[in-house]
């Protein structure tokens, strides 16, 4: 870093400053986030070592810039995180009792205001700390679990979801009014009593809603393929048509299995060359949802697609003198037949004819290699 920033190095570098580099930590944030959703559907780990590095960097360059200024440098950072892990953790780094146990857990919430006190000369609240431009979803829930630290809770997911349902009853109240004010007002309420359901149930709002956009996106592209392919175009197919097809979409998501949650090495990792990868990505970027697969690590050099079990990995190159042909399993008969009406319309031609029966499908991708998917015989 610091070679990047001297006047013999990068022009771009060194023309930064705190502010013009600020939305480039919030970027790589949200890209290290999109390939944690990615592994925890099953995508390989490589891409999020990468995008971690990415991230690594912009706390780089931001210490870099500070270190430039006589400010801090980069091992202050670390310092800097190194004690408060061990202010906050006194059970674990702290004296031990005669019997050699340590001590019990301290208070954290006393303990975060001791430290806003040596830092700002008073207490504050324990709210602070919670960045205001943070999204507005995750702040909810944060700012809720930090007062219920004090007691400030309700006491069990019963009386949570009760107080949704007040909320809601509110809101059906502010709709029949039309009073924008007042909907505004209720919505939020709705909103903020979701955020403390979602903190009993351990299942972060913003993470769950995320993981929605992404059926979401899926499902409305999967319309979008369905609709060309019948020969209507976008923005003139019926309500009925669309749902027809989202129905569809869904459909296959629930015959797929689930996604594996134990982090696991694939067993079955292909390399396989490809004379044109453009093309190639393109068309698994569309099959592999179908298959339950993840997109994962993509550059002009390879493309990965997998599922945890299967990593296929397509990098440019002289492919086989002879078609290859690959073979791997499907859940049901059932998913076999969804397939191949989903490909159809994805991809129309890339289905190959012949007998294979109602449990098996074999298609050929662009770069001509020969895919089955088919229902291990008994």
């Amino acid at each position: 870093m610091a070679r990047l920033r001297a006047q013999e190095g990068c022009p771009w570098d060194r023309e930064q400053d705190l502010r013009s580099i600020r939305p480039y930590l919030t970027e790589e944030a949200f890209e290290v986030l999109e390939e944690m959703d990615r592994v925890a559907e099953g995508g390989p780990w490589a891409p999020l070592c990468e995008e971690l590095g990415d991230l690594l960097f912009q706390i780089v360059f931001h210490a870099r810039l500070a270190e430039e200024l006589g400010e801090f440098t980069l091992a202050d950072v670390c310092a800097s995180i190194s004690d408060k892990l061990t202010h906050r953790h006194p059970h674990v780094f702290g004296e031990k009792r005669e019997d050699g146990t340590p001590q019990p857990l301290a208070n954290w919430a006393k303990l975060k205001a001791a430290e806003r006190k040596k830092k700002t000369g008073r207490e504050g609240s324990v709210l602070d700390g919670v960045p205001a431009g943070a999204p507005a979803l995750l702040r909810a829930e944060r700012l809720v679990e930090k007062a219920s630290r004090l007691g400030f809770d309700w006491p069990d997911l019963a009386h949570v979801r009760a107080k949704l349902t007040e909320e809601l009853g509110e809101l059906d109240e502010a709709i029949a009014s039309g009073d924008r004010d007042a909907l505004e007002h209720e919505l939020g309420d709705v909103l903020l009593a979701l955020a403390n359901v979602a903190r009993f149930l351990k299942t972060p709002a913003e993470d769950a809603l995320r993981m929605a956009l992404r059926r979401f996106t899926t499902r409305f592209q999967h319309l979008e393929s369905a609709l060309r392919a019948e020969g209507v175009a976008l923005g003139e197919g019926s309500l009925e048509q669309m749902m027809r097809h989202w129905r569809e979409a869904k459909a296959v998501e629930k015959a797929l299995p689930p996604p594996t949650r134990v982090p696991r090495a694939p067993l079955v990792a292909l390399r396989l060359p490809v004379e044109a990868l453009a093309p190639q990505r393109a068309f698994w970027d569309q099959v592999a949802p179908l298959l339950g697969w993840s997109a994962g690590w993509a550059s002009a050099r390879e493309a990965v697609y997998g599922d945890g079990l299967y990593r296929i990995t397509f990098v440019p190159g002289s492919p086989a003198p002879s078609p290859t042909r690959l073979t791997f399993e499907a859940p049901s008969g059932a998913a076999v037949r969804r397939l191949r009406t989903l490909l159809e319309a994805a991809s129309p031609g890339c289905v190959r004819e012949g007998d294979l029966g109602a449990e098996a499908i074999m298609f050929r991708d662009p770069a001509g290699l020969e895919w089955e998917y088919a229902v291990p015989e008994p």
